[in-house]
């Protein structure tokens, strides 16, 4: 290719496309200018001639398709000989990256290294969701002991249960607070409270009947007190 043609065609290409060896996919029928074999889905320009990938010396590399950065950068790493392929986009006025072209074998060292990693990640996964699990657990029974010492009178059963639904990751709920991580009193008795709210008295029935949140939440109140006063006293009931 003659260096002036060079320099316009570099001029069209994207800013991230690399200097080296560039194929086109033609938009138009074009044969090679030696073998005569067309139309070409690939072609190299030589003195501004098309020639196909056979005579260009380029026929024995395969075609991977843009898409996997990852597995497009190693293959060229892999590859002693590489050609980037582009195509011109006539709305943008410029040549578009399609792919590489890279040796076959170096194709496949390159899927096998991406695989490892692909393997590699997924036990990273594995391993951070057993930490993760581990970590909620024992924060679950920290929680559930710190309900047991506000409200002695709470079943075992019932205050793990209210720290599992607490605690419960990406839930939103008051154990996943900032102040429920730090276990405070108002963070524990809020979720006490909404256990209590919800399966001690008739508020869920109360909201399905359209009955207002907060006129529902006044109705229950006294109930809701009783059994957190049940639970507290039972408590200082056995100390005395």
């Amino acid at each position: 290719m003659v260096p002036e043609r060079r320099m316009a065609l570099r001029a069209t290409l994207p800013p991230h496309t690399p200097t080296g060896l560039l194929v086109f996919q033609p938009l138009k029928r074009r044969h090679c200018v030696e073998c005569r074999r067309g139309p070409l889905s690939l072609l190299v320009l030589e003195d501004a001639a098309p020639r196909c990938l056979d005579c260009a010396d380029l026929g024995h590399l395969v075609f991977l398709p843009r898409g996997d950065t990852a597995l497009t950068r190693r293959s060229r790493e892999e590859s002693a000989l590489s050609a980037v392929v582009v195509r011109f986009n006539r709305r943008r006025s410029r040549y578009e990256r399609q792919g590489v072209l890279v040796e076959e074998a170096a194709l496949a060292r390159a899927e096998q290294r991406c695989l490892a990693d692909a393997e590699a990640r997924r036990r990273r996964r594995v391993r951070d969701a057993r930490r993760r699990a581990a970590q909620d657990a024992l924060f679950a029974e920290a929680f559930a002991a710190e309900i047991r010492r506000l409200f002695p009178g709470c079943p075992p059963d019932r205050a793990r249960a209210i720290a599992a639904h607490a605690s419960e990751r990406g839930s939103g709920r008051v154990g996943r607070s900032a102040a429920g991580r730090a276990l405070t009193e108002g963070a524990v008795t809020s979720a006490v409270v909404a256990s209590v709210r919800h399966l001690d008295t008739p508020y869920d029935r109360l909201l399905m009947s359209g009955v207002p949140r907060h006129e529902a939440r006044r109705r229950i109140a006294a109930t809701v007190e009783t059994v957190l006063r049940r639970w507290t006293e039972a408590g200082l009931g056995s100390a005395g």
